[in-house]
């Protein structure tokens, strides 16, 4: 701050990529950002307009936690998933509910990790929702800092309870087995087309005849991601191939439910789950764990580890541990998909 600006604006002067600076104004520390400029004191009338307006707003103690989560949740950081955007709704009002009485400034307190920690605790009985509270309120945080409407915040890296390597967790030839023999045919057709193409359940549930496409040696699927919105081409195996061939005639939809209606994702994944249960199969098999196996299946379809890794959002090395276990868990597979893992790998089979 200077005396060649208003009284109480605060100015941080930035670097750029390519050397040049860049100044930032907040209407005071800690405060709302209301001008950006190259020159360390701006020349344009509307500066002092925007600083005018910008000291208006609710000072920091008049800034309550609840109106930070608001702000937040009505901004444009909030991601585009339907189900991302659920769930960060979810957590930010538990948070928003949980602090209502404290002014947002708490945050910039060292004790406020802790008063964070207590909140998370009240989920200690589930680990995965524990981490997943305090995911979602250093998310909320970290956008009032770049916001500037908090000047910091102590709640970086909080200890998490759940870990879980899930790179060992794949449907073997057996479960499927065991499954199948329980199941009706229209979960078992989920199962089946999770595990040849790796897809998640949001992707697996649009299938149509239309992302069927004609190769020089057989079939695959053109589909673009509903999470990455990247294109993937899948090669069609033969049981994908029955599953396909199988939908019945002027059915649009290739996977639906037991009276041929759209299933939605969590219909999917629950219908796997609940005939898991019924065929007394690991509890901790999950329909997402499906793309382990399919890993194995691209690989002998013929696609690169680099390709399969693109496909599934893993990196190579992730992709490579989980076709490894896959094939150390299926006796009857081991030594072709061992062989085959070499080969991709650059190795002498």
């Amino acid at each position: 701050m200077g005396s060649d600006l208003p009284k109480g604006v605060h100015r941080v002067r930035r670097k750029l990529a390519n050397g040049k600076s860049r100044f930032h104004f907040y209407a005071w520390r800690g405060g709302p950002k209301f001008w950006e400029d190259d020159h360390r004191k701006p020349s344009d009338p509307a500066f002092y307009q925007a600083f005018a307006e910008a000291t208006a707003r609710p000072k920091p103690a008049d800034y309550t936690t609840p109106q930070m989560v608001d702000d937040f949740l009505s901004s444009t950081a909030m991601p585009k998933g339907e189900r991302s955007r659920a769930d960060i709704r979810k957590w930010g009002l538990r948070f928003a509910d949980h602090f209502k009485d404290a002014p947002a400034v708490i945050f910039e307190e060292r004790g406020a990790r802790g008063e964070v920690n207590a909140w998370r605790a009240l989920w200690k009985h589930s680990p995965k929702q524990h981490d997943m509270a305090g995911t979602h309120a250093v998310r909320i945080l970290n956008w009032a800092v770049d916001e500037g409407k908090l000047s910091e915040h102590h709640c970086h890296k909080l200890h998490r309870l759940y870990e879980v390597d899930r790179s060992e967790i794949v449907w073997t030839p057996a479960d499927r087995e065991v499954f199948n023999a329980a199941a009706p045919e229209w979960v078992r057709r989920i199962l089946c087309a999770a595990c040849e193409t790796g897809l998640r359940p949001a992707d697996l549930i649009k299938l149509t005849q239309a992302h069927v496409e004609q190769t020089p040696r057989g079939r695959r699927l053109r589909v673009r991601t509903n999470k990455r919105k990247r294109l993937a081409h899948i090669p069609i195996t033969p049981a994908l191939a029955e599953v396909i061939d199988t939908t019945p005639p002027g059915r649009l939809l290739i996977l639906t439910n037991a009276n041929g209606n759209a299933l939605t994702p969590h219909r999917a994944s629950e219908g796997v789950r609940q005939w898991r249960d019924k065929a007394k199969l690991s509890d901790e098999l999950r329909l997402y764990d499906a793309r382990g196996t399919a890993a194995t299946r691209l690989l002998n379809a013929g696609l690169s580890l680099a390709e399969i890794a693109n496909h599934m959002g893993w990196s190579v090395r992730y992709a490579a541990n989980v076709i490894e276990h896959y094939a150390r868990v299926s006796p009857d597979e081991t030594d072709a998909v061992l062989v085959k893992l070499a080969q991709a790998k650059g190795g002498v089979a």
